[in-house]
């Protein structure tokens, strides 16, 4: 029989925003509870080095998260492997679902889901996923010991990993299409300095290539995205490393979307265009997509969700299709 817990904070996501949330709502005796979904820990999960947190010179990206849960859990956030596989934001409460069965009833929802990986969409891409393909080189580069890899992309996610997998591969080649990174100048220092490393410019894949028996990458095709002209590499892994999708899919048709799919927030809040929901971190965050900001929205939305527990009355009966605030003018308190 399906279980139904009820609780006034439902926090949705379990990276630096979903897991500070789970602090700040805890201190704020709303006893949340806090579904991991499924990837509990998020993208730093996959990372190496994080050198840009405050308080630790750097800490593995794995270990970080791992203290953010424990931290959570201490402070009294509930915390449920499960996986939310519908949520209905029409009424209040709103009632999720979950993978395992069970139903959460919440008078407020932190939406902190993050993003994922993007691909290129190439048919070859898709073929040889988990074959000699990835969009982690933390998860799959030991696999590429001695071998010559390639990593697409050219922003931080690319550098990074390109930097990461010099640790088992005898070459990395990075492809960009342009002529300039778009990464960190400490990360491209860094890259230009490391002998396994070779950058090919203006060029794109254009097709993975692979055998059938055994299953796996042999190499790929790129083009010359300036004379249209095609050639192949040799290859034993190819990394997509071309940024991040914000995981938007449980409300795409109930909440205000932007920027091609992040949820829209009122500006210097977390509220969303549903009195009661509020999002936080890389769900929201087309700019900056860093683990501190995320954190720090993180707190935010516990506060805002206090703040609209408290002003609604979590038995309150009330039109929820009125926005949020004290029935003030917006300009009112400007300079």
């Amino acid at each position: 029989m399906a279980e139904t817990r009820k609780t006034k904070v439902l926090i949705i996501g379990s990276g630096p925003a979903g897991y500070t949330a789970g602090v700040y709502a805890s201190r704020a005796m709303l006893d949340p509870i806090l579904v991991q979904g499924i990837e509990p820990g998020g993208q730093l999960t996959t990372t190496t080095e994080v050198e840009n947190w405050p308080g630790a010179t750097e800490i593995q990206g794995p270990d970080l998260m791992i203290n953010m849960e424990a931290h959570a859990k201490a402070m009294g956030t509930e915390i449920i492997g499960d996986i939310i596989t519908d949520l209905d934001l029409s009424t209040r409460p709103f009632v999720a679902k979950g993978d395992s069965g069970t139903e959460y009833i919440a008078d407020a929802v932190i939406l902190a889901t993050g993003a994922r990986a993007k691909w290129l969409g190439l048919e070859t891409e898709d073929a040889f996923k988990g074959f000699g393909v990835s969009a982690c080189a933390t998860c799959d580069g030991f696999f590429y010991r001695g071998q010559e890899i390639v990593v697409i992309g050219g922003g931080n996610t690319a550098v990074e990993e390109a930097l990461f997998l010099t640790n088992f591969a005898s070459k990395v080649t990075l492809i960009h299409r342009r002529d300039e990174l778009r990464a960190e100048k400490i990360l491209q220092d860094r890259l230009e300095k490391n002998p396994k490393i070779e950058t090919l410019w203006f060029h794109e894949l254009v097709e993975v290539v692979g055998e059938d028996s055994p299953r796996g990458v042999t190499g790929i095709k790129v083009r010359d995205v300036r004379s249209g002209a095609e050639s192949e590499l040799s290859a034993k892994g190819v990394f997509i490393a071309i940024g991040h999708a914000p995981a938007s899919e449980l409300v795409k048709d109930q909440l205000e979307l932007h920027h091609g799919g992040y949820v829209k927030v009122k500006p210097g809040s977390t509220e969303t265009s549903v009195p009661g929901v509020f999002a936080a971190g890389d769900l929201t965050d087309h700019k900056y997509r860093q683990a501190v900001t995320s954190a720090g929205m993180g707190c935010m939305a516990a506060l805002d969700a206090e703040r609209f527990l408290a002003e609604t009355g979590v038995a309150e009966d009330r039109d929820t299709t009125l926005p949020l605030g004290h029935g003030a003018p917006e300009s009112e308190g400007a300079a």
